[in-house]
């Protein structure tokens, strides 16, 4: 089974700086590619930036210039750095990874449990 476990979050003034961390482990072929998903209270569940096997990424037009997402070299995790934070940012973060189990496997979407963030004013 495949497992995703976020870390990183917090509380930060507006203006200041997080990075967050996922790791994903267990059986893998191949990871596609890999991402950040926010969601704030009440709000539904947003893309943030994406990142895959090729290196190519996107990022949610809100956060374009003030976040970079990126990966290690083993491809194993994924980061997001966030600066010049907003209170708007405030959310749950979840990392999301787009993986082949195996050869035979059909490629599916795996969710961590989500890390918070909170930017106070």
């Amino acid at each position: 089974q495949v497992q995703l476990v976020e870390s990183g979050g917090g509380l930060v003034q507006a203006g200041g700086s997080l990075r967050l961390s996922c790791t994903v482990s267990g059986r893998i072929f191949r990871i596609d590619a890999m991402g950040w998903y926010r969601q704030a209270p009440g709000k539904q569940r947003e893309l943030v930036a994406t990142i895959t096997s090729g290196g190519n990424t996107n990022y949610a037009d809100s956060v374009k210039g003030r976040f970079t997402i990126s990966r290690d070299n083993a491809g194993n995790t994924v980061f997001l750095q966030m600066n010049s934070l907003k209170p708007d940012d405030t959310a749950s973060y979840y990392c999301n990874a787009r993986i082949k189990p195996g050869l035979y496997s059909q490629s599916a979407d795996y969710w961590g449990k989500g890390t918070l963030v909170t930017v106070s004013s």
